[in-house]
């Protein structure tokens, strides 16, 4: 007598992914984002071309308004006249970079795409350091080149009048290093407003607020207090990374930049992780 033997079922479950998350992965991922918008490529090509043309601009207005270069010694060096020239964009370009840095995540809420990154990085707040990564070392790699650029172009008008400066000086290349790494924590500062209130004109209205508005008002109040509350803001507190003779020296500058930034970025992590996407 022989039994009947039911046929083995094959089973039904997917084998395991080879692939892992990692770090290099998400960074990849924020990295293809950011340069597949058609607003970080406009947003960066204005930043170098703000920076060139106003630094032009004062490069002119500079060598009409000093003494004639025959009253003065040969080659006076007036490296601080080269960084101003150089950095006068900056001011105009912190804008761009806030704007840009709200869009970076708060485009992703509007058009629902956050989920499908949430989706892939359950855990969330890879996914904001990534941008975070991503952006702030872009935004500084393109505000560097357009810094040095406005330089670069403007020294030829300068030295025509004999102003002169040596871009390989401490004193010339740290403060336009200073300037592109203002411009990038100003950005990193605004993807955090951004992903605090997760709505592109909002995170864009307090971004521009907190660097700008809130400054002039603090400064209008005729009191000391309010006096020295304006001069902790970022938008006062971090030109002194760059500019000399300001209220802070420029690593003290930095740090302010730094605390706003932890900040925000902070409220940012609490908010991401216990709200729906």
């Amino acid at each position: 007598m022989s039994t009947a033997t039911a046929p083995a079922r094959r089973s039904t479950a997917l084998p395991a992914s080879p692939l892992r998350l990692t770090a290099g992965g998400i960074i990849r991922s924020e990295w293809i984002k950011l340069r597949s918008l058609r607003s970080t490529v406009w947003a960066y090509a204005i930043i170098i071309v703000i920076q060139i043309a106003i630094g032009l601009l004062i490069a002119s207005f500079s060598v009409n308004n000093v003494a004639p270069a025959g009253s003065r010694g040969p080659n006076l060096e007036l490296a601080d006249l080269a960084i101003v020239v150089a950095t006068a964009g900056v001011a105009f370009g912190q804008l761009v970079v806030s704007v840009l840095g709200v869009l970076v995540i708060s485009g992703e809420y509007s058009t629902g795409q956050i989920r499908s990154s949430f989706a892939a990085v359950p855990k969330r707040l890879p996914v904001l350091w990534a941008k975070l990564a991503v952006f702030g070392v872009t935004t500084f790699v393109v505000s560097l080149v357009g810094i040095l650029l406005a330089y670069l172009v403007t020294y030829p008008i300068l030295a025509g009048s004999n102003i002169t400066s040596n871009l390989f000086d401490s004193g010339v290349y740290l403060p336009l290093i200073g300037a592109a790494g203002y411009l990038a924590l100003t950005g990193v500062l605004a993807l955090g407003v951004g992903a605090i209130l997760r709505s592109t004109a909002g995170g864009i209205a307090a971004a521009l607020g907190l660097l700008l508005v809130v400054p002039v008002i603090f400064g209008l109040i005729p009191v000391d207090w309010a006096h020295s509350i304006s001069d902790w803001l970022p938008g006062s507190a971090g030109a002194n990374i760059y500019q000399s003779g300001g209220v802070f020296e420029w690593w003290q500058a930095l740090l302010i930049m730094i605390g706003w930034i932890g900040v925000a970025l902070a409220a940012a992590a609490v908010l991401m992780r216990r709200r729906d996407a």
